[in-house]
């Protein structure tokens, strides 16, 4: 029986009011268009958003990286592009950093969490999406997930997760990633994936090098150049038989971590876990959210989806990122709520910068 694939595509093709959502024309586009395909190059499909991105959730058989899958991707980006452009949407195709498809759209602005897998007798899969913040904000919760007994009582409990996960964590500005095994190398991984703007975790592994869990890594601005929008980043995670259970998975959402991200990608702002129906950021053009779609995989049929997020368990983590929001809101253009200015380089600013460069003058020497 051939593997079962997972590829998890989005991208921000247009949105109403500015950052808020997307227009129902678009979502009613690419799912006719995914559906066209199942049968013959997809098993399933699902479509859905998380603020203004339009994402892409596929099964088939054909692996990670297939150009065929990436190509159906990025026509449905494309005609979704159209229309936004019709009607006037704002930053129509703004993720689209390419006028044509060159075999696969990593580097081409959307972003792609894929995994291939044997299926088990039951594979309960959880695919995250978040919006207004960066691949890095997966960082803290991925940790919590496979590293930390006290969050995934599993890991001490469970003999089929006591040895631990492998971590792939990738450096985003030297291009180059490293392998840390866990819990003996527990220390080295935090000391990387503490910077999440830098070092982000691109793979979770079971020491039987079975894959647990699979981000997108694409950084806009350094694939662009240019501030083009925030990364707004998506992860699959495998639960259950061998994994975390699915509670396990959902709980470090309930801490309400600050992202980078939020107004024109230069904040720091709390991750808001909310239900597809509060997907939709307003507030300072946020806070960053984030939601989840749980599916029981069946010969590549996605049995759901189940929308985790919407569970009145998470009332409290919700008010707290109200609190936090109000409070980091407050200190206006100042640091941490603005980014520090190494991160800045990447946003707005440097427009800003370029203009005033003449007007500055050296200091006489002391």
């Amino acid at each position: 029986m051939p593997k079962t694939t997972i590829s998890v595509i989005k991208a921000d093709v247009g949105s109403y009011p500015g950052h808020s959502r997307i227009h129902p024309r678009l979502l009613e586009n690419a799912q006719k268009m995914l559906k066209e395909e199942e049968g013959n190059l997809l098993i399933d499909s699902v479509v859905t958003h998380c603020g203004d991105d339009l994402e892409l959730i596929m099964t088939h058989t054909h692996g990670v990286d297939n150009k065929k899958v990436h190509k159906l991707a990025w026509d449905v980006f494309m005609e979704c592009t159209k229309i936004a452009k019709e009607l006037k949407l704002y930053g129509a195709g703004q993720d689209m950093l390419a006028d044509a498809f060159s075999g696969n759209v990593k580097g081409m602005g959307p972003g792609v969490a894929e995994m291939e897998f044997e299926e088990r007798g039951s594979d309960p899969v959880l695919v995250f999406m978040a919006d207004k913040t960066e691949p890095g904000a997966w960082n803290f919760f991925l940790y919590k997930i496979f590293a930390d007994p006290f969050n995934t009582a599993g890991l001490v409990i469970d003999p089929s997760m006591h040895k631990g996960f492998v971590f792939e964590v990738h450096d985003l500005i030297e291009k180059r990633r490293i392998l840390f095994s866990c819990p003996e190398e527990t220390y080295n991984l935090l000391a990387y994936i503490g910077a999440p703007s830098r070092y982000v975790i691109k793979h979770v592994f079971r020491r039987d090098g079975e894959i647990a869990a699979s981000t997108s890594t694409q950084r806009l601005n350094l694939m662009a150049g240019r501030y083009v929008g925030k990364d707004d980043p998506v992860m699959i995670v495998r639960s259950q038989s061998g994994f975390p259970a699915v509670g396990e998975a959902l709980d470090p959402f309930c801490t309400p971590v600050l992202v980078a991200g939020w107004m024109r990608g230069s904040h720091h702002g709390p991750l808001m876990p909310v239900g597809l129906c509060e997907a939709n950021c307003t507030r300072f053009d946020g806070p960053p959210r984030v939601i989840c779609f749980g599916f029981q995989i069946n010969h590549g049929e996605l049995i759901g989806p189940v929308d985790m997020f919407d569970d009145p368990a998470f009332d409290r983590v919700r008010s707290r990122c109200n609190e936090l929001a109000d409070l980091i809101r407050a200190q206006g253009p100042f640091e941490p709520h603005r980014l520090s200015l190494g991160e800045m380089e990447y946003t707005t600013l440097p427009g800003v910068e370029k203009e005033l460069k003449k007007r500055w003058e050296a200091l006489p020497k002391e």
